[in-house]
Order: structure tokens, then C-alpha cells, then sequence
């Protein structure tokens, strides 16, 4: 019969994580993911999608982020390990369903870094010494041979800093965020006093031309949800942190508050300091769309030529930070993994500064190997966004089982109408697949395939000494979910079908219908209380008392 994980030897895991990273330092790990390069393009991506509505977008995007937030701040309080997000649906479900949000949560990680130093290329090439490194084709900014070459050395230097402590890094982070906080809020209030025009909400062909599809597909496919990604940052350096139970639900629901309003401010100052040339015609085909670095050229436009120096140099540090911290947590879901028996060992190890070293290079090899199939940023934001909300889909899941099973459990945060708020953030994580449409998701259906690939061969060949039981009736109800919203979204008005089977409104009922289904059958086959409990005592103890000095 296969094991389940058992207590880590010292050997394996010596010297370990370091609780070392205070409230600050994680609401600034989750704040600094949040505000990346989604606040350089996004504005531009939703005005084009859904006109001057995309401000509803944004309200939108960031209550159904929040929503999802609340779930992750309850589970991470009760459970601060390592790696918490692609974990938790591990102690509820067992083997099977916790390998796929496993490798649902890694992707997610290892893909962010990536399209952070795209960002960074992307309003590089304003100098004159980068203007090589991209070349336009099919409406957008793809990387040259010379770019590639300086995308990759991007990414060393994101991966050579990340092997300092955990303390250096979080000072680092911390230091980067305040920065990336302050220069957003600089750009609304200057665009704001020094160039805004009230008849842009009503310009091109008007404020709502797409309708409530607009509304909506703007969401997840013009970065949107991208953008306001990394609150559960806070979670994933839990393993790290020196007062888990207290912190991290504050910087879990802190870090998403403040970048959601930064977010929508953002997108009404673009809208607003756009001069007139820029707004002719319609927002999808407006002379704004052709910009390269939208707020710091609408600066340049509006004779900020300070504001737009100050942009370029934002260009760099935003995004840099923040694929410092995703390779940071990409690191850290491996290692999670490694300790449930889903992946090799070798993720396990640590160097002396308590780095685990080999998910570090690990992520930087994957993350260089996207930039041949997804050489552009907006090539890349529809498939991260999938794979994120289908990773935050089982948060919510985990939390009904939670409060079924272990109602009596020590819970910092206790999130008020879980019973409710549970399965509405199922609804609504399942509400944004939908939306990203058929292009993206069956992409990311591919992506699933090739984990499962990787998850099976590494328990045919045995790389891990530990087992995990697969617990197939609990994770019964997964192979449905997935195939069911693959359906869904195919037969959809955001699906390739000219007379689709749900046309809008119809389909988010389907959805919404089918998600209450899913959530309810997972929590009646969940693992009972017993094996739960055996399951957390087995990994969360020992990491909770794995503090070095």
C-alpha cells in the first residue's frame, strides 16, 4: 500500500527554510507581485477591449480577486507552510487532486518571470540600443534573435539575486515595492492635474461599444486579472515567515485591496490624459493602441518629459521585482511538491543560506525555454491568467472541506460566510475561465497534459522516496470539472462556435450552475477528518518548527 508523507528526515531537509520574513516583508512579497508589469499595459489592453466600460472591467476584476483573496487568507493563517497555495487542496483531497493544483500553481509561478522581462524589453526598445531587440508582426512586439539573448540574461540576473537569504530578499523586494507603489500613484496624480480630458469617456464610438461581452472579456483577456495576480505570494513564503498565523491573512486581503484601487485609478487617468489624436476611429483600432510604452509616451505627449523619463526607468524595476518574487515563489511550490511526493526530492535540497536551489534553476530554464513559443507579453497573458484562476479554483474548494471536516480547527482569520463566500469564489474563478475564451483555454488544457506526464513519470521511476496515496474517490470529481469546463467554454459565446449552445448570459448561468455541482460532489467525497488531520500533522508541524537560526 503507498505511504503517505511522513515526518522529513534532518538530512533531507537541512538546513531548511528560514523563518525569517515579518508583516511588511510579505505584504510587499504580494504587493510587489501585484504591481508588475500589468500596470505598464494594462490600462492600454482594457481601453482597447472594452472602451472607456473597462473601468467597470476593473471593478469587476478586482471584487472577484478579492473574493478569491478571502479564501486564501482563512487557509493561509491555519496552515503556513511552504508552497501554501499549491498544498492546501493536497490535505483536502489527498494524492491525485493535490498533484494537479500542484502543477496548476507551478505553471502559473514558473510562466510569470517570463512575461515580467518581455515587459521589460518591450519599453526598452524607446533607446536607440535596444530598437533591435523586438520586431512588430501580427499587430504585436515579438523578440528578435538579440533579444532573446537579453531576455535570458534578464532572467540570470532575476535568478542570481534570488539566491541570497530569504532576509536579503525580502529587504530587496521590499525596497523595489515601495518604489513600484509610489511611481503609480505619481502617474495619477501628475496625469490627473496636468492633462485630463472628460470627453474621452464618451469619444471613439462611446464609452460601452462592446456591450456587456466587452465588459467581461476585457476581465481576463486584456490583463486584467493578470494584473491584480500575487496576493497569494503571502502564501507561498509562509514556510518563511515569523508570525504566519497573524501576518499572513492581513497581507493576503491588505496587498489586494491597495492594488486594486491603484489599478482603477490608473485606468482613469490613461483614459483621461490621452490628448484627441490618439482617440479617433474606435478603442480597438485608436492610434493608442500602437504604443509601445503607453504611460510613459502619453506622458511625452502631454509634455511630462520628467514623468516619462521616470516611467522608462519603472519599466525596468516594476517588472524586474516582480519576477523576482514569482522565481522566488515558483522555487518554493517545487519545493512544496517535493515534500507531498509529486516531484523528485532533488527540489528539497537547500543551500546553507536555506535556498532551495534546484527549483531555482529549475524555473529559470523553463522560464527561458517560453520565450520561443511566447515571444510577446500579450502572448503570454491569456495563458497565465487561466492557469492562475484554475489554480486559485482550489483554494475554495479546500476551504469547504475544512470547515466540514475540522470545523473546530485553530483558525487566526475566520472568514465570515465561508459557507456562502466558498462556493461563490468557486464560481467566480470557474466565471473567469470562461471568460478568457476557447483561444486560451484549450492551450492550457495542453499544459495540464504535459503535468500530468511529468507527475506520472515521476511516480513510475520512483524519483521521490515518498509515495502519496492517490485517494482516486476524492479526486473523482476532477476529471468532470476540467473536461466539463473545457465544454462549457467551447459551447459558449466566448467559444469558436458561430451559433454557440450558451450564447451570453446563458453561459455564465451554465457555468455558475455546473460550479455549485462540482463544489458541493467535492466536499461529499473530500477525505474524511481522520486522514486529514494525519496528513497536515505529518508536513505543517515539522515546517512549523523547522526554524533555523
Amino acid at each position: 500500500m503507498a505511504t503517505s508523507v511522513a515526518h522529513p528526515s534532518t538530512e533531507r531537509n537541512r538546513p531548511g527554510l528560514r523563518r525569517d520574513i515579518g508583516f511588511v516583508g510579505l505584504i510587499w512579497a504580494s504587493e510587489g507581485s501585484i504591481i508588475g508589469s500589468g500596470w505598464l499595459f494594462g490600462a492600454q489592453g482594457a481601453l482597447s477591449t472594452a472602451g472607456p466600460a473597462a473601468i467597470i472591467s476593473w471593478v469587476i476584476g478586482g471584487v472577484a480577486i478579492l473574493i478569491l483573496a478571502l479564501t486564501h487568507a482563512e487557509l493561509g493563517g491555519m496552515y503556513p507552510v511552504s508552497g501554501g497555495t499549491a498544498r492546501f487542496p493536497h490535505y483536502a483531497f489527498g494524492g491525485a487532486a493535490g498533484a494537479s493544483f500542484g502543477w496548476f500553481s507551478w505553471l502559473q509561478a514558473a510562466t510569470v518571470a517570463p512575461i515580467e522581462v518581455l515587459a521589460m524589453i518591450t519599453y526598452g526598445t524607446h533607446y536607440s540600443f535596444a530598437k533591435g531587440w523586438e520586431k512588430t508582426k501580427g499587430g504585436q512586439h515579438i523578440l528578435t534573435a538579440p533579444g532573446i539573448v537579453v531576455a535570458i540574461v534578464l532572467m540570470a540576473v532575476i535568478t542570481a539575486i534570488n539566491f541570497l537569504s530569504i532576509r536579503m530578499l525580502a529587504r530587496t523586494n521590499s525596497a523595489a515595492t515601495w518604489w513600484k507603489v509610489g511611481i503609480p500613484l505619481l502617474t495619477i496624480f501628475v496625469l490627473a492635474i496636468a492633462q485630463f480630458h472628460g470627453s474621452n469617456f464618451t469619444a471613439a464610438d462611446g464609452f460601452n461599444p462592446g456591450g456587456a461581452k466587452g465588459i467581461l472579456s476585457a476581465v481576463s483577456t486584456s490583463g486584467i486579472i493578470f494584473a491584480l495576480l500575487g496576493f497569494e505570494q503571502a502564501d507561498q513564503l509562509a514556510g518563511e515567515s515569523s508570525n504566519p498565523r497573524r501576518d499572513i491573512p492581513r497581507a493576503v486581503i491588505g496587498s489586494i485591496v491597495i492594488g486594486a484601487l491603484i489599478y482603477i485609478a490608473l485606468q482613469v487617468a490613461f483614459l483621461g490624459a490621452l490628448p484627441a489624436s490618439q482617440v479617433k476611429g474606435t478603442w480597438a483600432t485608436a492610434a493608442f493602441n500602437t504604443l509601445t510604452g503607453p504611460f510613459a509616451q502619453v506622458a511625452s505627449l502631454a509634455s511630462l518629459g520628467w514623468l516619462a523619463t521616470i516611467l522608462y526607468i519603472d519599466a525596468i524595476i516594476s517588472p524586474g521585482g516582480t519576477g523576482l518574487i514569482y522565481i522566488t515563489g515558483s522555487s518554493r511550490v517545487s519545493y512544496g511538491l517535493s515534500r507531498n511526493g509529486y516531484v523528485p526530492s532533488v527540489f528539497e535540497r537547500t543551500n546553507d543560506r536555506g535556498v532551495p536551489w534546484v527549483g531555482l534553476i529549475t524555473a529559470f530554464v523553463i522560464g527561458c525555454i517560453c520565450f520561443l513559443p511566447f515571444p510577446s507579453w500579450r502572448s503570454l497573458v491569456g495563458l497565465i491568467t487561466s492557469a492562475s484562476v484554475l489554480m486559485y479554483a482550489g483554494a475554495p474548494l479546500s476551504l469547504g472541506v475544512f470547515r466540514n471536516r475540522m470545523p473546530n480547527a485553530q483558525r487566526p482569520y475566520r472568514l465570515p460566510g465561508a459557507t456562502w463566500l466558498s462556493p461563490l469564489a468557486f464560481v467566480v474563478a470557474n466565471l473567469l475561465i470562461l471568460w478568457s475564451g476557447w483561444t486560451t483555454d484549450w492551450k492550457l488544457g495542453v499544459a495540464i497534459l504535459i503535468g500530468y506526464v511529468i507527475l506520472i513519470a515521476n511516480r513510475v521511476f520512483k524519483l521521490n522516496p515518498i509515495t502519496p496515496q492517490l485517494d482516486l474517490r476524492a479526486a473523482e470529481w476532477l476529471p468532470v470539472y476540467l473536461i466539463g469546463m473545457g465544454l462549457i467554454v467551447y459551447l459558449s459565446d466566448f467559444g469558436p462556435l458561430k451559433h454557440p449552445w450558451f450564447p451570453l448570459w446563458w453561459d455564465i448561468l451554465a457555468v455558475a450552475v455546473f460550479s455549485v455541482i462540482i463544489y458541493y460532489w467535492a466536499i461529499a467525497v473530500a477525505l474524511p477528518t481522520e486522514r486529514i488531520q494525519e496528513m497536515v500533522d505529518s508536513v505543517v508541524l515539522p515546517e512549523e518548527e523547522n526554524i533555523a537560526g
